[in-house]
């Protein structure tokens, strides 16, 4: 899925989001707003990762979308 897919459909992918990563609130979702680089930085905030891992995991949930 393209990175204007991702943003174009954030709001129903939002609950997605959330179940997939806890730790993200609320407002860490309205702040993304289906940007793939503010997501990936807010994994890396709040689980520690690495950039390389915050991406590879973004990915991997992002696939599981693709139709």
């Amino acid at each position: 899925m393209d990175n204007n897919v991702v943003k174009g459909k954030w709001l129903q992918l939002k609950g997605e989001a959330k179940k997939q990563w806890g730790k993200l609130t609320d407002d860490d979702l309205d702040v993304i707003d289906g940007e793939k680089d503010k997501l990936v930085g807010k994994l890396q905030e709040r689980y520690g990762h690495t950039k390389d891992a915050a991406e590879a995991e973004y990915n991997t949930w992002e696939k599981s979308f693709r139709s």
